[in-house]
Order: C-alpha cells, then sequence, then structure tokens
C-alpha cells in the first residue's frame, strides 16, 4: 500500500498540479479526478466534497453514501482509496498536514470533530444551501491559497478550515435530527442490546461492554454513535453503559443478598473502588449508602 509522506509525493503521483504550499494543498474535481484504483495512506488531514454520478470511495472498509452531495473527513494514516469516481458536479480535496496547525488553536480543537473517526457510512449530506456554505469557504481558502501567500495567509486559510468544520458540526447535528426515526430505532437497539448483554451473563464472563463492541454490534462506528446517543438522549455511549450497570448495581444490591464485592464482580468490575466511585458518582451516595438506606 502507497503512503504519502509529503504533498509533493502525492501530487506528483496522481498527475495534480503541484502545490502552492508543502503544508497544505487543494484539488479541484471538474467531473473527475486522476486518482487511480490503488489503496493508500498520507500523513495528513483530508476534507472533500463530492456528488458522485458514478465510482467507489472508500475510507477504512465501508462504502460511503453518496445519494447526495456529501462531505467526507480523514485523518492521518487512515486507508483511503478512490475507484473509478466520475462527480455529478465539481468537487474538492483540501489536504492539510498537522504541523500546518502548529502555535493555532486548531492543532488542538480538530481532535474535538469527532467525524473525522465516523466510518464511511456516516458521510455528511448537504442540502444545497449547506453546499453553498462550503464552497464559499473552498473559494476563500482558494484565493488565499493562489495568491502570493505571506504572513497573514496561513492564519487566514485556517480561520476558513475552522469555519469549514464548525459549519460541519452544526450539519450533522441537523442530520440526526433530520433522521430522527433512525436515530431512535439505535437508541431503541442499543438499550436492547444491554439488557440482552446483562442478561446472558456476560458481565460477569466479559465484564462490562466497551463502547466500541455496542458500535460494533450495530454496525456504526463507536463515536458516531456516542455522538448520536447525546443528540437524542443528552448522554454519551459511555454515560448510558455507565447508567444501565448502576441500574444492575441497585438491583443487585436490594435483590440478591451479595455484598459490595460480590456485586462489583457480578457486574464486571475488577477494580471495587472504581465501583464505588463511579456508584457515588451516579447516585450521590456509595454503594453501602445504599445498602444502609434499604436494609435499615
Amino acid at each position: 500500500m502507497k503512503h504519502f509522506k509529503t504533498l509533493d509525493e502525492l501530487h506528483r503521483e496522481y498527475g495534480f498540479d503541484l502545490p502552492e504550499n508543502p503544508l497544505i494543498s487543494l484539488v479541484k474535481c471538474n467531473g473527475h479526478c486522476s486518482i487511480n484504483d490503488r489503496e493508500f495512506t498520507t500523513d495528513f488531514y483530508m476534507i472533500g466534497f463530492k456528488k458522485l454520478k458514478s465510482g467507489m470511495f472508500t475510507y477504512g472498509k465501508t462504502r460511503y453514501d453518496h445519494q447526495n452531495g456529501s462531505m467526507s473527513y480523514v485523518k492521518p494514516r487512515q486507508v483511503v482509496a478512490f475507484r473509478d469516481l466520475l462527480f455529478e458536479e465539481n468537487g474538492f480535496l483540501i489536504f492539510f498536514h498537522p504541523d500546518f496547525l502548529n502555535g493555532h488553536p486548531l492543532f488542538h480543537d480538530i481532535k474535538k470533530y469527532n467525524f473525522f473517526d465516523y466510518d464511511v457510512n456516516e458521510a455528511l449530506h448537504l442540502s444545497p444551501s449547506e453546499e453553498k456554505v462550503m464552497w464559499e469557504l473552498h473559494d476563500k481558502i482558494q484565493t488565499e491559497y493562489l495568491n502570493n501567500q505571506d504572513e497573514y495567509s496561513r492564519e487566514i486559510m485556517l480561520g476558513h478550515i475552522d469555519s469549514m468544520l464548525k459549519y460541519s458540526q452544526r450539519y450533522y447535528k441537523r442530520q440526526f435530527i433530520n433522521r430522527k426515526e433512525l436515530t431512535g430505532k439505535v437508541v431503541s437497539k442499543f438499550d436492547q442490546l444491554l439488557t440482552q448483554y446483562s442478561e446472558s451473563g456476560s458481565l460477569r464472563q466479559n465484564g462490562f461492554p466497551s463502547v466500541k463492541f455496542m458500535a460494533d454490534q450495530l454496525n456504526i462506528s463507536a463515536h458516531y454513535l456516542s455522538d448520536l446517543l447525546k443528540q437524542e438522549t443528552g448522554k454519551t455511549a459511555i454515560e448510558l453503559i455507565h447508567i444501565h450497570l448502576i441500574s444492575e448495581a441497585k438491583n443487585l444490591l436490594k435483590g440478591s443478598g451479595n455484598n459490595i464485592t460480590e456485586t462489583a464482580y457480578a457486574l464486571g468490575f475488577d477494580n471495587l473502588p472504581y465501583f464505588s466511585r463511579l456508584f457515588k458518582r451516579e447516585t450521590g451516595i456509595t454503594p453501602k449508602q445504599f445498602q444502609n438506606q434499604i436494609w435499615n
């Protein structure tokens, strides 16, 4: 698999115009992009907009859903493949190296955008008005990129990239709301899966489930699951897992006759102090205080 360490390498490989800056480059796809079928990885972030007529874009192991204009977000070292892409309309790709962010707030802020960890079937689908916003931001970045770059250019380009990511966050929340029926089904399936996991004895055998385990069972990415649940319930996936565990703990402490240590181990906790801290954080009292409330 080909790995590109520099933008210059990537541009030469695919016949793009050589980059104007060693740390950031823009590629406009006028109906198609001259990228062959080979999978590759890079040391860069990539933001892309496309409206595909045919072909396939893969990121990780899954295909992107490209029925409408959609945005994709790729972080360094992720496997990417473009296969026979033909665009209904123009698209764009923005590549930038993490070093381009050094000393800028976006160096840290970019890590809060979970959509860089979403799977490909969780693309951001844009309305026509949202597409217009993204193209306007792209064009502003392009203006700075193609002009003689000076000491202000980097800050201006990063400001527009930051805006693009903020709008993406907003539009993802809109997408969660618009797909409320789908998200409601995921919430229900998440709750059912937790219940089945508990009732099957898996808590005692395997410990409490991780967010990744839950996401894998639901065929979505861990970050997308947490963001979807947060939008729908106000709680992240791990918070909902904790709430379920403490509910189970209360039931065991009340009805099973188990002591606190036995209850913790039955729920998959190897660390008793951690169980006690989590119980108090969720209920405001310790497991012992809870038992005393019941039995006195």
